[in-house]
């Protein structure tokens, strides 16, 4: 049965069940971005985070004590201690002396490894090995082991992103970035999507048909050239690089030519009336621009201020380039790209590191999402 609208029941819960499907593909990633930030180290690296609720098994390895920690009982050189020398609760199942198989006894179980020598580790990562003959030598015996650890959450990962030297003047540079480019780009684009659809001047579709072209510029070619020319004007004005004008100038140079083709498209598509009744008012085109195209054309506004946001908020490149790294102007990708290390050494705080920077956008995202959707259907329907 078909109803008043014209669409069946079928197909609406067609369209449900797709919006669902998409909501949960898009959530599930943060999802596991927010679980990882929060657990162990350990436990990242022995199962997924969809495992962070249940004990997670790995293999491992330790040393034990060298022949100095050794004591005489019962007529036998005996080494004890506990293999978690860091207190850390695991159970372990099996242990082993060699790579190959290290397995190969069940835990608890009191293992020969020849000349009278016995290994026996039990569950808890407590050892005793024990020989007839002194223990000799600097390096204890090799043991490697399965166990399984119940699931750790901690926030030791956000102490070290949230609390780093710097990091919060890094988070005020990104805003210092972030909202003079997503603004000034917006200004500039209106009056000239305005200009591209409602205004006839000589050059006006080559205008339209260079912005259309600008957009499939990769910023990698143009980055060089574009660093080139500021740093030639600058010098030539003296005016210093490295400075937040830089940065502004760069990314609205980039963000224009997608913030143009959008907006026009939009405003082109308003009605016709209400431009023309206006001009018989005796209204001028600015006066139209500012109290009527303006106000209509907020939902592509708000939808061109989520990306430029976006991009801005997570660039890297172009931030190093423009700005540089100095520590009073480094901005927070860059920071947290610090945080990890020249060669990656503290990875665990990348998950962590992806959560703190999505915050932000998230509010910005959420609070602008209602025009969303309007703004991406910009143009798509002609107004009457």
């Amino acid at each position: 049965m078909t109803a008043k609208t014209g669409k069946s029941f079928a197909g609406r819960f067609g369209v449900h069940i797709a919006v669902l499907a998409f909501v949960v593909i898009w959530t599930i990633p943060t999802l596991g971005i927010l679980v990882s930030s929060l657990r162990d180290k350990d436990q990242i690296i022995a199962s997924g985070w969809w495992n962070s609720f249940a004990s997670s098994s790995q293999t491992g390895a330790g040393r034990l004590p060298a022949a100095s920690a050794q004591v005489q009982k019962d007529g036998k050189y005996v080494i004890e201690g506990n293999i978690f020398g860091d207190g850390a609760k695991r159970n372990i199942s099996a242990f082993g002396v060699k790579a190959a198989a290290p397995t190969q006894y069940a835990a608890g179980t009191a293992a020969d490894l020849g000349d009278g020598v016995t290994l026996q580790v039990n569950a808890d990562g407590s050892f005793v090995l024990a020989s007839p003959k002194a223990f000799e030598g600097d390096r204890g015996q090799r043991v490697y082991f399965a166990s399984s650890a119940p699931p750790k959450f901690t926030t030791d990962n956000y102490d070290s992103v949230l609390f780093s030297e710097g990091i919060g003047r890094s988070f005020m540079n990104s805003l210092t970035v972030t909202i003079p480019s997503t603004v000034i780009p917006i200004l500039i684009a209106a009056f000239a999507a305005y200009a591209l659809a409602w205004m006839r001047f000589p050059g006006r579709a080559l205008l339209i048909a260079v912005i259309i072209g600008l957009l499939v510029v990769p910023l990698q070619m143009s980055l060089i050239p574009l660093l080139k020319l500021y740093n030639g004007v600058g010098a030539f004005f003296g005016v210093p690089s490295k400075t937040y004008l830089g940065i502004w100038l760069a990314h609205t140079g980039f963000g224009l030519p997608f913030a143009i083709y959008l907006l026009r498209s939009y405003i082109a598509g308003l009605p016709r009336e209400i431009m023309e009744s206006a001009r018989i008012d005796g209204a001028s085109d600015f006066e139209i621009f500012v109290k009527i195209v303006l106000p209509l054309s907020f939902p592509v506004l708000a939808s061109f201020a989520i990306f430029q946001f976006l991009w801005v908020w997570n660039d890297l490149l172009v931030a190093m380039v423009f700005l540089g790294t100095a520590p009073d102007q480094i901005v927070l990708t860059a920071k947290l790209n610090a945080l990890l290390g020249s060669r990656g050494g503290n990875w665990e705080i990348l998950t962590t590191s992806a959560f703190v920077t999505i915050i932000v956008p998230l509010i910005v995202f959420f609070s602008l999402q209602r025009y969303f959707v309007r703004g991406l259907l910009a143009g798509s329907v002609k107004g009457g």
